[in-house]
């Protein structure tokens, strides 16, 4: 053994022990048995059923389906409520979505549960809920009735407000997210710099976290176009006012499956074309 070798030897001993070869790791190319089998089984579950939908659509029927009066009523009527809802999420959400980020206070994680509770509450208890808040005897809405004569149940307006109780947690959560992966010593330097939080939040935090927003506000518009329990239990299912494209294929499946399958494919278009969209920030790694 060399001089050199010796040397490296004893220092590798007086660091703990020999050095060792850094080895890369990697999967390996197969999958194990017990874990490739449930995967392809679950794997099928979620897409064979969309499959079966692309299979059983009346393709032939297709623009005789889809070019009727009551298909582009409920269609105008779900663009304008999704769109209207998101606009609701973004006015009210973003500020929420900052409080939670930014702002210490004793109750945030309760008031962040709270926030989120429509992600896993059923979308007809939600209706109910509204219908109790927000009803012409609701606690607040009798006197929206009573002061300024508003009425939002089974009217459009509705529409908007259930759609919007189900979809800003989506954007609340993106937007909190983003806010906690920005940097706050830019609003801090601006602060210092002479500029008010409300001057700083405008000019440097809402540029900074505009991708979460967008990312966010798409979710918010694909799940309020979605809706269908808080809908149908808060603002009914009134053609031309109230009844938006999941409760259109909802009442075409009792009485024209075909119809109900063109409709689907409609939304299920627009999910995919969601995704689509949002593929460079959650559908890819690296």
């Amino acid at each position: 053994m060399t001089s050199t070798a010796k040397s490296d030897a004893a220092t590798g001993t007086l660091r703990g022990g020999p050095r060792r070869r850094r080895v890369r790791t990697s999967g390996g190319r197969g999958a194990p048995l017990p874990l490739l089998v449930p995967a392809l089984i679950g794997l099928a579950f979620l897409i064979v059923p969309l499959i079966a939908l692309l299979v059983r659509a009346p393709w032939r029927s297709m623009p005789e389906q889809l070019t009727s009066a009551e298909v582009w009523q409920a269609l105008r009527l779900s663009l304008i409520c999704a769109t209207a809802a998101t606009a609701v999420s973004l006015v009210i959400g973003v500020p929420l979505a900052w409080l939670l980020a930014r702002v210490e206070f004793r109750g945030r994680g309760l008031v962040r549960a709270l926030v989120t509770l429509p992600l896993v509450l059923p979308p007809v208890v939600g209706g109910v809920a509204l219908l109790t808040s927000l009803g012409r005897n609701g606690i607040v809405g009798k006197w929206l009735d009573s002061w300024f004569g508003i009425t939002l149940p089974f009217t459009t307006a509705g529409v908007v407000v259930a759609e919007a109780f189900v979809a800003m947690p989506f954007l609340v959560i993106s937007v909190e997210g983003t806010l906690r992966a920005a940097d706050p010593r830019y609003e801090e330097a601006a602060t210092t710099l002479g500029a008010s939080r409300f001057t700083a939040f405008r000019r440097v935090t809402l540029p900074l976290i505009a991708p979460g927003i967008a990312a966010g506000a798409v979710l918010a518009w694909a799940r309020a176009l979605g809706e269908f329990g808080a809908t149908i239990t808060f603002a009914g299912n009134f053609p031309g006012r109230t009844q938006t494209m999941p409760l259109a294929v909802y009442l075409a499946l009792q009485s024209d499956p075909e119809a109900a399958i063109a409709l689907s494919l409609v939304l299920l278009a627009v999910s995919v074309a969601v995704l689509a969209g949002l593929r460079d920030r959650w559908m890819t790694a690296g």
